[in-house]
């Protein structure tokens, strides 16, 4: 099969290209040289192109031939050069009619728990504005929301062994519940996806659902460490973050951390049945990421 995967570079894209490059003929879409070289070096066979995912025509191009297409682009942190108007609800729309042009059968897309229409956050509702998009286009989506995905050296992973190690560990709301999944097992989600006959919907997260403060100890405890964890009230956070958003590119945004603290407590049985997946527990998917 002919799969293409947009924005290839990023850690899940990388892995997916290990996963699906064995048996099917994967195409790598990025925006920028620079990525398009690196994903090169460590694939040099790849066929990786560079475009504009806001130009439907670009994307026509690179998806001659693709039956399906896994769109990954997505950001949680906005500025000037980079708006989730742009990275969602116009790349969607520019996906949908490249794929329709182009004859491509199935397009897969991973969003985030909690994208909305309704939702208050600015980034959960653009990224349900392109869900809505992207259902309501002529070719058949598969949809697969997640939340925080830790894998081995991203940066996700690298801030939670950075409190784990600390002796205080600082950080926004510590009851926040996170549910945090391992990469591979989102990439099993999607390769499973991608060779269904039939289209859906599913919400995934990992094993277990906790708060935050027990999030950092757990993973503390895999280096003999005790921090005191200690909470920060998000309304700091957000005021913070108010001020910095007059820079060009802001280190954090409200909208960021509002993503940041969605309480997520996700029924994972619904999809593991359907899509045959076994999820690997929080333990061991600690131990693989920060050891």
């Amino acid at each position: 099969m002919n799969i293409a995967i947009t924005g290839a570079n990023g850690h899940l894209g990388i892995r997916l290209i290990r996963c699906l490059n064995d048996n099917h003929t994967v195409k790598a879409i990025v925006r920028s040289d620079r990525a398009k070289q690196a994903l090169l070096s460590e694939f040099p066979a790849l066929d990786v192109v560079v475009v504009n995912y806001v130009e439907a025509d670009e994307l026509s191009a690179a998806l001659s031939a693709c039956e399906q297409v896994i769109h990954l682009v997505g950001i949680i942190k906005e500025s000037k050069a980079a708006t989730f108007y742009d990275a969602h609800e116009n790349s969607c729309r520019s996906l949908a009619t490249a794929a329709e042009r182009s004859g491509v059968k199935r397009i897969v897309y991973l969003n985030i728990i909690g994208a909305a229409v309704q939702s208050k956050n600015a980034c959960l509702q653009s990224r349900g504005q392109a869900e809505a998009i992207l259902a309501a286009s002529a070719v058949p989506v598969s949809i697969l929301r997640i939340p925080m995905v830790l894998g081995e050296g991203d940066y996700a992973s690298m801030a939670l062994k950075k409190n784990s190690n600390a002796n205080r560990a600082f950080t926004f709301r510590a009851g926040s519940l996170e549910q945090p999944i391992y990469a591979e097992d989102v990439v099993d989600a999607v390769s499973a996806i991608v060779a269904r006959p039939t289209h859906g919907e599913w919400d995934l997260a990992g094993s277990e659902s906790l708060s935050r403060r027990d999030l950092i100890q757990r993973a503390a405890s895999l280096f003999n460490n005790h921090p005191k964890v200690i909470s920060l009230p998000i309304s700091l956070g957000l005021t913070l973050a108010f001020f910095l958003e007059f820079l060009s590119r802001p280190p954090v945004t409200r909208a960021m951390l509002g993503v940041l603290d969605h309480d997520d407590q996700v029924d994972v049985k619904p999809a593991c049945d359907e899509l045959g997946l076994t999820l690997t527990s929080l333990d061991e998917t600690l131990k693989k990421v920060l050891t």
